[in-house]
């Protein structure tokens, strides 16, 4: 066990908490960020969840679409635990509307979340990771980042960008052991999902070869691969895991 420091952000949320998890069970010190005031940022919940079932982890609360925030939430990860050499950004939010009814609050909000976001912490761990010689980045993207969704366009707008910052942060990173990764699932079993009638579920999962959700833990397995010491000629990827649902 490599002992690695691992920061995940929204790594209290339903597919943020089976990363970290495969993470602990890889042997990584793990640190779950989250936004205050959130639903899923309840840190003393969350720590004592996890104790049950054997894993030591830390939250921190943070705006990761703050870069001040930001900077000093990662200044006191490395102060209190250790140099980050490996993120997960799981962060995101929607604000979903068609464009003709679409306001510039909604576009901002997601942009922010999802893609300004994937800057703040990579900027702040980056330049370490390239010093030490060894970091893995993992960037969470989206079915729909790839093949556009009605009503999603600044969601789709955020995770498309993701995976063009993943390919030009991976070329800086190469030849200093830094990768830099994109996994983009489909639909996923969470709440968000079961929450849907189940009339559109079922439409949903018509349009899914394999005929089901995904399952949180299918990512956290991925992940767990892709931030692996041995994973080091994988980089500027990305990965799509949703089922056949769509494909290039």
């Amino acid at each position: 066990m490599s002992g690695r420091v691992a920061v995940v952000t929204g790594g209290t949320g339903t597919i943020g908490t089976e990363v970290c998890k495969h993470l602990g069970a890889a042997g990584h010190r793990v640190v779950a960020l989250c936004l205050p005031g959130t639903p899923d940022c309840v840190p003393d919940t969350w720590e004592a969840a996890r104790k049950a079932e054997g894993y030591d982890m830390r939250v921190v609360g943070c705006d990761v679409a703050d870069y001040e925030d930001t900077a000093q939430a990662f200044a006191q990860i490395e102060a209190d635990i250790g140099p980050v050499d490996i993120l997960v950004n799981a962060a995101g939010i929607t604000r979903d509307a068609t464009l003709r009814k679409m306001d510039p609050k909604q576009w901002r909000e997601v942009i922010a979340a999802n893609l300004d976001s994937v800057f703040n912490t990579t900027r702040c761990a980056f330049p370490g990771m390239m010093d030490r010689g060894f970091g893995r980045i993992v960037n969470i993207s989206s079915v729909n980042g790839m093949k556009g969704q009605f009503g999603q366009a600044n969601y789709a707008a955020s995770k498309a960008g993701i995976h063009g910052f993943t390919m030009s942060a991976a070329r800086e990173g190469a030849r200093k052991g830094v990768t830099v990764n994109t996994v983009s699932p489909g639909y996923i079993e969470s709440p968000m999902i079961m929450a849907v009638p189940e009339e559109h579920r079922a439409k949903i999962m018509a349009e899914i070869p394999v005929g089901r959700f995904g399952k949180p833990a299918e990512i956290g397995r991925l992940i767990a691969f892709l931030t692996a010491d041995e994973s080091g000629f994988i980089t500027g990827a990305e990965i799509a895991i949703n089922g056949g649902q769509h494909m290039q």
